[in-house]
């Protein structure tokens, strides 16, 4: 997605549909469909092709998936959506589906094929293939292979093992391969990726953050009328952002609402207050709401339960405030009828939900809302990944402080605590916490990182040797992580002199804390959080 200045008939309308067969990468389809300037939507493969043709879509993009097409119950489509006249790209389980639908043949003869592969082009000159050099390396996770093509399709491309790899019919504007050309190890992924959409479907590259941002204003504008409205604003970038939105939209019929729940980094209150306020001019409204919170999670130790208490506080609170809001509105104010969230993308999918996934987590504003729920939510962000949150502030001017403040999450450190939550152990953290990013910042490491989460293990204790007598401590845990999206991570390699540092002060400056020590798993098969 660019920020440059659209064509202003590009909409939503210039949809392009992924149809999710239970692929591990089916969000990062859509992901590299909107980086290329086309607008992309999720729809689940249970959904009925006559649906999928009513949304009237430029094009449809097939996704991988772990099922075997041979195995009983496997996912499968209509064979109208190949005769619809819409442009299809089928991706490794969605290729050996269009190729066994159209007449081509699959075989379940055994031969995989995973990572890194060599791919022969043969067709060099071919709509996907134009300008991609002929021999390459490409990401394959297979075990069946496409052996003849349909008729009137050709084959563009091969490997070792699969004799066809790519296929590809100008006519009927159908179009697949074997391998992931979304992900990164793909070699020119993204370059066939953009030849589908450009030159298969002659889509036109023009959905941009301008586009997101006219018409976001619009429906925001739609959906709450002349009523008001409050956000729960975090200090991060999806709420930052989204109250931006609906400020733009709505004007001073927004309040924004900071919680301090007691569950901030040190600073953090204080920068919502100066920081936001003065680049946006919007209302603000502090509640100090530590002790009511730390009431609600004493005792409590297991994950999801914090993650609710916390949502159900925060609505709570929310209510409280909106009911001020309206008695200093005196006798002429407005119902406040709406709540502004953050909520983005891969909340909503690792929530469990947008396309039957499973539930990874429940994310504060998804899984943890009550279900008396007094308020309708407006959720601008809804469909946007995080690298796309950030160039919406761009385009409406928030700072650099705010748009490329690292992720923090909406519960705070209430799950980074791995144990009951205690204003003892919070402040422990905080000073952790503090230490970290400021050396991480003194090293000029913000910009590669995702972020750093800061982990306090406080129901683990374990020996140490401090002031030459033994201790018995808490360790902490450094998660440094890269990434584009939140759906995968991986560690950051960050400089062995920048974590001893960070050691080294944390040990000594930090009380009850005799060990640091250093998260080096990727996502998957680790979350980002810890809880």
């Amino acid at each position: 997605m660019s920020s440059a200045s659209p064509d202003q008939s590009a909409t939503e309308n210039d949809t392009v549909l992924v149809v999710d067969f239970g692929a591990q990468y089916a969000q990062l389809i859509a992901r590299r469909v909107r980086e290329a300037r086309v607008y992309s939507e999720i729809v689940p493969s249970t959904m009925p092709v006559a649906e999928m043709l009513a949304k009237n879509p430029k094009a449809i993009i097939l996704s991988g998936g772990p099922s075997s097409v041979y195995e009983e119950g496997a996912p499968r489509l209509d064979r109208a959506i190949f005769e619809a006249g819409v442009p299809v790209f089928g991706m490794c389980y969605g290729f050996q589906l269009m190729a066994i639908t159209l007449g081509g043949t699959v075989d379940n003869t055994g031969a995989r094929e995973y990572g890194r592969t060599p791919l022969a082009v043969s067709r060099t000159g071919s709509t996907l293939f134009e300008g991609v050099p002929a021999q390459h390396s490409v990401w394959m996770s297979h075990g069946d292979a496409c052996s003849a093509a349909p008729e009137g399709f050709t084959v563009t491309a091969s490997t070792d093992v699969v004799p066809v790899a790519a296929f590809e019919n100008d006519d009927l504007k159908l179009y697949g391969v074997q391998y992931h050309p979304e992900v990164l190890h793909s070699d020119h992924g993204q370059q066939i990726l953009e030849h589908f959409l450009y030159r298969g479907a002659g889509i036109a590259p023009t959905w941009t953050t301008h586009n997101v941002v006219d018409e976001q204003v619009a429906l925001i504008r739609e959906q709450v009328g002349d009523k008001r409205a409050i956000c729960g604003l975090s200090g991060g970038v999806d709420s930052a952002v989204a109250a931006a939105l609906v400020n733009k939209a709505i004007g001073d019929r927004l309040t924004c609402v900071y919680v301090d729940h007691g569950l901030m980094r040190k600073g953090e209150t204080e920068q919502v207050e100066k920081d936001f306020v003065a680049a946006t001019g919007v209302q603000l409204k502090v509640v100090d709401a530590k002790e009511r919170f730390l009431t609600a999670l004493a005792g409590v130790s297991d994950p999801e339960q914090k993650r609710k208490i916390i949502g159900r506080e925060f609505i709570r609170v929310f209510e409280q405030a909106q009911a001020e809001i309206v008695a200093e509105a005196g006798e002429h104010g407005e119902s406040v009828e709406f709540l502004v969230q953050g909520t983005l993308y891969p909340d909503v999918v690792e929530s469990g939900g947008g396309t039957g996934t499973a539930n990874i987590k429940s994310h504060h504003n998804v899984g943890g809302l009550p279900e008396d729920l007094q308020f309708q939510l407006v959720e601008p962000l809804r469909k946007l990944f995080k690298d796309e949150v950030r160039m919406v502030g761009q385009e409406l001017g928030l700072p650099e402080e705010i748009v490329q403040r690292q992720p923090f999450p909406g519960p705070g450190l209430g799950i980074r605590i791995v144990g009951e939550v205690t204003e003892e152990r919070l402040d422990l953290l905080r000073e952790a916490d503090a230490i970290a990013r400021e050396e991480l910042t003194a090293a000029g490491l913000d910009n590669q990182i995702w972020q750093c989460p800061v982990v306090l293990l406080a129901d683990v204790r374990s020996v140490g040797v401090q002031g030459d007598g033994r201790t018995y401590g808490h360790p902490i845990v450094l998660r440094p992580v890269s990434s584009e999206d939140a759906m995968t991570a991986d560690w950051s390699r960050l400089p062995y002199d920048v974590l001893a540092k960070i050691s080294t002060r944390i040990t000594n400056e930090v009380r009850d804390v005799n060990r640091v020590v250093l998260d080096v798993t990727s996502k998957p098969p680790g979350t980002i959080e810890w809880e």
